[in-house]
């Protein structure tokens, strides 16, 4: 074995199931390979890979890191979805729904991730070799869009890591050039991921294979190098190793002292960052001991500080300060006796069993009690899932420190990223509060916030929130936004978009009172004058104003004058020259039947009209007014616009009254019925049906509905305006109804 490959020493880590784990059936992995086989055998991926080769070997590597059969029966899956005419139907019948929700989303994230670097490679400039880092824009994008699929369902990471694992590979021993993109892409997102999930195996071997596509001159030097004193080294170290496990035996320290691998990757990073040459590197000779308690830890630390020259400024103690992602040692480098120098890592078994299996463990195990992970705890499957999820977040934020330094930007130190109780992660501004968080998820919530939990705590609404804590809204049922939080001094609301929402809920809240102020008005004065029967659009429209709301809207504001609706709905008389007035007074000739079955006494063969202010039907009390040159008007007697008449004008009052044969020639007068209710689905209907069983025909509606009350205008025929009253009271009793009265 070459020095530069893994000195694997430490079991495999273990990831067998999530928090939604897969549900084992019989013969799962055989029956997932023969479904997919058929479908898969003659493709290949975007990469030129035979598909069902390459799902063969990312079900082996998820075998290595212990995935389940089911897990590894999934690799097959996710390939055949895109064979698949009904892929989520047809899975989900044969497997299941779990199998076929887990296909479907890693098929989505296939394509995100290939958008990404197509979007990568069409920024850059075909001539320019591929760099180190995506670009500041498309590594942004693929960050985000990864985490909202991580946000649902940890397996398709897992999936994702075995394949670009696998084309590495792949291409690796073919030594075919590959594809742009591919290898910065798993340098700059695949890696980070597994190291922060704590899957090191992958972790290591992805970062080497991405470094010999990126920089294959620099990897085989590196690797030479390794290659020339490899023996010399190996037997330096196993010497090393036998002294340092009898020592510590000796002093009653039971510990279990290891080689640790080596990678190319990390040589040459250290080698950049500290300005090093290859033999100053001290990892290049490293030992681990692993001791059963954390007090041994320090045992241990002190015999090799003791025993061996210390380097300076090259100690760091994790177990007192843990890492982000919970990983806990002590590292040390030393100088033995021919002032070689080695590294040497100190930490117990638990230590080291989670170093190895990483976050990924609590997700599928929950072992991490109440202390969990960095003060993570992943006593229950949700808590597991919150874990895991803080360190997506993390290791969102590790890419864009990187990029910060790269860029020479900050590309998100405008964001947060919180969680909803279901774990689903909520992208919000710097200083957002729960407002601002209720706002995001839905208007209506925003609108109802009344209290918010952050963490399982009680905290004012104005609390600025912080990457990664979970926020629960308490709501009421109905109301609103508060005033106060437009207040910018308060500090409740970060967000444009939720500052918006607020104004809009109130602009829309002063708009309905100044709308119904001006339909109030109006209607009172289509009343006053006569005119109920105008249809409000229509009125409108003569006014210039695309619809009823809009002209209410201006009178309600006192921005638009009654006085130029009056002037629409009175269109100038003619003048009738005073002698023929005069004459209509003084002429008394017997009387006849005029329009309508109006007799008018006195006068013969005079035009008369039915006031439509009104719409006076037999028997009201009714009373004529002498108009200019359209005859005699008749109104009602209680006519308010006849009073106003009277009272300008009395001298033009002129007695009338019904024929004597009104009503029994199957003559019909139209007349106005008003109805307020309660506005609810077939009202309408309702009242018409009503009519039509007690034979009263309904020429004309008019409908306004506002904040849930409608206004109604019927105009029907009736021979007998007495017989209405009746048929009134029926309608005064459906649902809803509040009044039913004759205008």
């Amino acid at each position: 074995m070459k020095s530069h490959t893994p000195e694997h020493t430490a079991p495999a880590p273990v990831i067998a199931a999530t928090a939604h784990s897969l549900p084992e059936q019989a013969d799962a992995l055989a029956r997932a390979r023969a479904f997919a086989e058929p479908l898969l055998s003659g493709e290949t991926l975007d990469t030129g890979e035979n598909i069902l080769e390459h799902a063969d070997a990312v079900a082996g590597i998820l075998k290595v890191i212990g995935g389940s059969q089911a897990m590894q029966a999934a690799s097959y899956l996710v390939y055949a979805c895109d064979h698949l005419n009904k892929p989520h139907e047809v899975i989900a019948k044969a497997f299941g729904a779990s199998f076929a929700d887990l296909a479907m989303e890693t098929t989505k994230l296939v394509r995100v991730q290939r958008m990404a670097r197509l979007a990568q490679l069409s920024a850059s400039h075909a001539a320019t070799p591929i760099p180190m880092a995506q670009t500041a824009a498309a590594q942004t994008e693929s960050v985000r869009k990864m985490l909202l699929a991580f946000s649902r369902d940890l397996r398709v990471v897992m999936l994702r890591l075995a394949s670009r694992l696998q084309t590495l590979r792949h291409f690796a021993a073919t030594k075919l050039p590959l594809p742009p993109g591919l290898a910065a892409e798993a340098l700059q997102v695949f890696a980070p991921l597994a190291n922060r999930l704590g899957i090191w195996e992958i972790k290591w071997e992805i970062e080497d294979l991405s470094f010999r596509f990126l920089e294959p001159d620099t990897y085989r030097q590196v690797a030479r190098l390794l290659d020339e004193k490899r023996v010399e080294r190996e037997a330096h170290v196993e010497a090393l190793r036998q002294q340092l496990a009898a020592d510590l035996a000796r002093q009653g320290i039971h510990a279990t002292v290891q080689g640790r691998p080596k990678h190319i990757y990390s040589i040459v990073k250290k080698m950049r960052g500290k300005s090093l040459g290859f033999d100053q590197v001290y990892d290049i000779r490293a030992l681990r001991i692993l001791v059963p308690t954390v007090p041994d830890c320090y045992a241990a630390l002190g015999w090799v500080h003791d025993h061996f020259t210390p380097v300076p400024n090259e100690f760091d103690d994790y177990i007192a300060r843990p890492k982000a992602n919970g990983y806990q040692s002590l590292h040390t480098v030393v100088r033995d006796a021919s002032g070689q120098p080695i590294e040497v890592q100190v930490r117990t078994q638990a230590m080291h069993d989670h170093a190895e299996t990483g976050v990924a463990a609590h997700w599928a195990y929950k072992e991490a009690g109440t202390k969990g992970y960095a003060g993570v705890s992943a006593s229950g499957e949700y808590d597991a899932k919150i874990a895991v999820l803080r360190q997506l977040l993390a290791w969102e934020r590790d890419l864009s420190g990187a990029q910060d330094s790269q860029q020479g930007a900050v590309a998100f130190d405008d964001r947060i990223y919180v969680l909803t109780p279901n774990a689903a992660i909520v992208e919000l501004p710097q200083g957002a509060t729960a407002v601002d968080f209720a706002y995001s998820v839905h208007t209506n919530l925003g609108h109802r916030c009344r209290g918010a939990r952050v963490d399982g705590a009680m905290v004012p609404l104005n609390t600025p929130l912080k990457n990664g804590q979970t926020v629960e809204v308490t709501t009421v049922k109905e109301g609103g936004p508060s005033r106060d939080w437009l207040n910018p001094e308060l500090g409740f609301l970060a967000s444009h978009r939720a500052r918006a929402k607020v104004r809009a809920w109130f602009n829309a809240l002063a708009m309905g009172e100044t709308v119904a102020k001006g339909r109030e008005a109006v209607e009172k004065l289509l009343q006053r004058e006569g005119k109920t029967a105008v249809k409000l659009d229509d009125l409108a429209s003569q006014l210039g104003f695309n619809s009823a709301e809009d002209l209410f809207e201006v009178v309600g504001k006192d921005e638009f004058s009654l006085r130029n609706i009056e002037i629409v709905l009175r269109p100038p008389e003619p003048v009738l020259p005073q002698d023929e007035f005069l004459l209509l007074k003084k002429q008394k000739p017997p009387s006849q039947s005029g329009k309508g079955g109006v007799l008018v006494v006195g006068v013969d063969s005079l035009m008369t009209q039915l006031a439509k202010c009104c719409k006076p039907a037999p028997p009201d009390a009714i009373c004529g007014f002498v108009t200019r040159g359209k005859g005699v008007s008749v109104h009602r007697a209680d006519c308010s616009n006849l009073r106003n008449m009277v009272t300008r004008s009395g001298d033009r009052v002129i007695e009338v009254e019904w024929g004597g044969k009104t009503g029994g020639d199957g003559s019909v007068y139209p007349v106005d019925v008003a109805v307020e209710a309660n506005d609810r689905q077939g009202l309408l209907r309702d009242i018409s049906e009503v009519f039509a069983k007690e034979k009263m025909n309904v020429i004309g509606v008019q409908t306004q509905s506002l904040r849930g009350i409608a206004w109604m205008t019927f105009t029907v025929e009736v021979s007998d305006s007495g017989r209405l009253n009746k048929v009134l009271g029926i309608v005064a009793e459906l649902n809803g109804v509040r009044a039913a009265r004759r205008r």
